[in-house]
């Protein structure tokens, strides 16, 4: 198989994952990352690309990144260096207020839900 077909089914196959996923935070009664403003009080739903340990301002934070299909946001736990069950590949359903830091969205001290 050449590159370029690889490289196509590839994204392929990423544009169908979003989809579902898009899917899934609608049957969730969530909105869509892309569509919440700054500030905005919001219940979030998708699966967790990465989870990561890392200090915020001098602080100890549990970081991850949740991604709905239409963009990301940084969940981030302060004080925290563990959850059970929060590892990447996790769906979840996350509420709080959409905060910005630099370009990044974030939601700090989100409340959230583990799916089954």
């Amino acid at each position: 198989m050449g590159r370029i077909s690889r490289t196509l089914e590839r994204l392929s196959s990423e544009h169908q994952e979003a989809g579902e996923l898009k899917t899934g935070s609608a049957k969730a009664g969530c909105k869509l990352i892309a569509s919440v403003p700054d500030r905005a009080v919001v219940t979030i739903h998708g699966v967790l690309r990465s989870v990561t340990l890392r200090p915020v301002d001098g602080v100890t934070a549990l970081e991850a990144e949740l991604y709905d299909g239409s963009d990301s946001v940084t969940l981030i736990w302060l004080g925290r260096r563990k959850i059970e069950g929060v590892r990447a590949g996790r769906h979840l359903k996350a509420s709080g207020r959409v905060g910005m830091r630099g370009t990044t969205r974030v939601l700090y001290n989100p409340r959230y839900e583990l799916d089954a």
